[in-house]
């Protein structure tokens, strides 16, 4: 069943298009800022999002190795994390560090959502890479 050793997949990620690593770096960044806001419980549900997603594409990838299903981790973790966050967008003050942060991670991981389900999509069609 496990085929691919979770150790191996930083070699993957780093034999990607220097653009695709550096995006990979940011979405790690601003996820795990959720660290510094733990006293919100938006910053509490990040932080739960993150782990999980950690954890499930890592058994994922064990599985399925590097390839374009890796991102069912986001759209199942992140996609009601984003409808969560986004329900509290009037409820957070934009001026302050959390609100902005709230709102750079919200577009961050929205954007990283669109590309998710197109390569989701992508793979339960036959693209296998």
């Amino acid at each position: 069943m496990f085929q691919h050793n979770p150790l191996t997949f930083f070699g993957h990620v780093f034999e990607q298009p220097v653009g695709l690593i550096l995006w990979l770096f940011w979405l790690a960044a601003v996820n795990t800022l959720s660290l510094v806001f733990l006293r919100h419980r938006e910053g509490r549900w990040v932080l739960a999002a993150w782990v999980g997603n950690i954890l499930f594409m890592s058994c994922l990838y064990s599985i399925v190795g590097y390839t374009r299903l890796l991102g069912l981790s986001h759209v199942l973790f992140w996609t009601p994390l984003v409808v969560f966050l986004a329900r509290r967008l009037t409820h957070l003050d934009p001026g302050s560090r959390f609100g902005r942060w709230i709102v750079v991670l919200l577009s961050t991981n929205t954007i990283s959502l669109l590309i998710d389900y197109i390569d989701v999509v992508r793979y339960l069609l036959g693209d296998r890479t």
